[in-house]
């Protein structure tokens, strides 16, 4: 994550911490929730249930449930199954390409190809 860097449109010093950040259930753990908390990134990580049955089981000492949201899960559904679909071009998939911009110009080519299927 420290790696990351979004330029502004406007210029300016580049963003390095996303608005929001959405994960599955094998990211629900107190140490990557921790880091997201100290970073002052929001997140949705689903907890799994034997995370939440452990902590109802230790009672008030087991602290507050996660907040979740279902809409912005579905959301990740989406962007999960649209790189699925990127994947079945095989130059996307197997990346083939050594350099970057060559990489970002395939899945650009890509991207317009499904558009214009639909």
């Amino acid at each position: 994550m420290e790696r990351i860097r979004v330029p502004r449109l406007g210029g300016g010093r580049p963003r390095t911490r996303p608005d929001h950040l959405g994960g599955d259930k094998a990211y629900s753990s107190r140490r990557n929730r921790r880091y997201l908390r100290e970073r002052q990134i929001k997140h949705t990580i689903p907890e799994p249930k034997d995370q939440r049955r452990h902590r109802q089981h230790r009672g008030s000492k087991g602290g507050r449930p996660t907040a979740f949201d279902k809409e912005k899960y579905k959301r990740r559904n989406e962007v999960e199954r649209t790189i699925n679909v990127l994947k079945t071009f095989r130059a996307v998939a197997t990346r083939y390409d050594k350099r970057a911009y060559i990489f970002h110009g395939t899945v650009t080519v890509a991207v317009i190809r499904l558009w214009l299927r639909t």
